[in-house]
């Protein structure tokens, strides 16, 4: 809210247009108090009428603004009509420094004439134009280019309710649902029973009853839903299909991204649930990078988030007996991998992301750590070696639901529905997924072109496509959703425990590229390949762990669509 006294006082027209919409209208609670209201294109403005001078504007920038409603009161000797507005502003947080979203609603009361009809058409009128200027207000970022998911809409909400401390459908039910409804945005929501439960639903739906597909959980589940649309033999058309996250689990690095490319300040937790719950309020939909990642095995999956090898990779499972403590299992499971920090041993080249002479604001240039050479492509003429009698760790995790929980789907009661324009897809084949024109078999050479790493060992490898690893872990601070790129991040063997531990809490601001570490190896790529020579070891996609062993990567820009400011 702000002041401002740079608008025209409509006073001169009462519950009419002039240049604003205008009227006169009674607190909800007592009649005897009476506002101004005025709607321009870009705010609402409410004024107090009384006989003291000095009277005060504030206003609601419809930025803000999630929905507003008409309706009857419950008293039908009532002949009055109401109207209340939905917003999340920024304002200063109670108990510590900074701004977040926090939810503020505005009711009048239309008693304009003894007809209740015409004052709930009254009211109907004010509620419908304010949803209308809202929607031409939503909080586009200069330089992207957004489509819309525009009401009338059908929304599905995955929920697993397993996810991080066990609170997800708590959550939902606490912080989303409401502003859904204060959005009319209906939707159905579909709790998972079991591991890979979303996968397989994504990939035997008919889409075409759903304008959006949104996760409230964790990545893995995101992870999960993607490849159950890339499964799908309309894969093209499946994999437009725009695509919300809410945070619900541990480390919710995409949730902690989409708040990041809005612009906003931190936030953290249920301030982080409300900020993407407003922005799927919103419908704005951007692109969003995949990456195609292809294992020893020849199965092929694709990533929005990360390829960890090394460190990270085992912090990331070895926590997961920590999953009960929240966000915070990540800081206990770096403590305890510090105490015993490993080296491993491995080949690793890259495919350099060439530089563009204009890059989009936010961006920085790919650099190295200054004091670390250029690797020259040394020993590209060599085979990626496949490694022997490793067994595949087909494993796990974590979505892992308790199979004896019931299967739930709930609708809620709207009759509003959101369609969507859905771009060409970029794909023009007939293939089960998108090529991969840029990586040769994983049994040939890597092309001369790429740079092989001469080094072998490392503390860890992470290829990450988001700006944030976690919540509080800012890791690649000018990565965007759609930039096109893959940053790779390498430390090699020789770095201290203590200097280890300085780059991770370094990464909760985005410093540590700042930090002149000689280990910490920075690097813009389009593809990559990594050949583990350590016979033990954990390699995560998406935070998922998968069969261990070689593995190589490509960027696909722009495949699949993301709701997002």
């Amino acid at each position: 809210m702000e002041k401002d006294a740079s608008e025209p006082d409509p006073s001169c027209q009462r519950n009419g247009v002039l240049g604003v919409l205008y009227g006169e209208f009674t607190d909800m609670l007592n009649d005897r108090v009476r506002y101004s209201v005025s709607l321009t294109e870009s705010a609402l403005t409410i004024q107090r009428i009384c006989s003291s001078p000095g009277r005060t504007k504030v206003v609601f920038n419809l930025t803000d603004c999630v929905g507003c409603r008409a309706y009857r009161g419950p008293d039908s000797l009532d002949v009055g009509a109401y109207f209340t507005a939905y917003f999340y502003p920024f304002k200063r947080r109670w108990m510590s420094a900074g701004v977040a979203r926090q939810r503020v609603e505005q009711c009048f009361r239309v008693a304009l004439v003894q007809d209740p009809l015409a004052n709930l058409q009254e009211a109907e009128r004010w509620a419908h134009a304010i949803r209308d200027a809202s929607v031409l207000q939503a909080p586009r970022r200069d330089g992207v280019a957004y489509t819309e998911v525009r009401r009338p809409c059908r929304v599905m909400i995955l929920v697993n309710p397993h996810s991080g401390r066990g609170q997800a459908l708590q959550h939902f039910t606490g912080h989303v649902q409401g502003m859904l409804t204060e959005a009319a945005v209906p939707y159905t929501l579909v709790i998972t029973e079991h591991q890979n439960h979303a996968r397989e639903l994504v990939r035997k739906a008919d889409l075409s009853q759903w304008d959006a597909l949104v996760i409230m959980s964790g990545d893995g589940l995101l992870f999960e839903v993607i490849n159950g649309l890339m499964e799908r033999e309309d894969w093209q058309e499946a994999i437009q299909t725009p695509l919300g996250i809410l945070p619900g689990g541990s480390g919710n690095a995409l949730a902690a991204s989409v708040h990041h490319y809005s612009q906003s300040p931190p936030a953290w937790n249920e301030e982080l649930l409300l900020s993407c719950g407003f922005m799927l309020c919103k419908g704005l939909v951007g692109s969003l990078d995949l990456v195609s990642i292809h294992l020893a095995s020849r199965q092929r999956l694709f990533s929005f988030l990360s390829l960890a090898w090394g460190f990270v990779a085992d912090v990331d499972i070895e926590s997961e007996k920590y999953r009960h403590v929240g966000a915070i299992r990540f800081l206990m499971g770096t403590l305890v991998r510090l105490a015993s920090l490993r080296v491993y041993q491995g080949r690793l080249a890259y495919l350099p992301f060439k530089e563009v002479p204009k890059l989009p604001k936010g961006n920085i240039k790919a650099s190295q750590s200054p004091s670390t050479p250029q690797h020259p492509s040394l020993c590209s003429s060599l085979p990626c070696r496949l490694i022997p009698n490793i067994s595949p760790n087909q494993n796990s995790r974590r979505n892992c639901n308790s199979t004896n929980s019931n299967y739930n789907t709930i609708t809620n009661s709207s009759n509003n529905a959101i369609t969507t324009k859905r771009p060409e897809t970029q794909s023009t084949g007939k293939t089960r997924a998108p090529l991969d024109s840029l990586l040769p078999g994983l049994d040939q050479p890597v092309p001369e072109n790429w740079t092989v790493v001469k080094e072998e060992d490392f503390v860890l490898v992470l290829a990450i496509y988001q700006s944030h690893l976690a919540e509080d872990l800012w890791t690649a601070p000018g990565a965007m959703a759609d930039d096109g790129m893959i940053h790779l991040f390498y430390v090699t063997a020789g770095i201290s425990r203590p200097a280890l531990l300085r780059l991770f809490l370094a990464m909760e601001k985005g410093a540590h590229l700042a930090c002149g570490c000689p280990h910490l190896v920075y690097e813009k790529v389009k593809a990559l390949r990594l050949e583990p020579i350590s016979p033990q070891g954990v390699i995560t996609v998406d935070g998922e762990m998968v069969e261990y062993g070689p593995v190589q990567a490509q960027i696909h820009p722009g495949l699949a669509r993301l709701i997002c400011g």
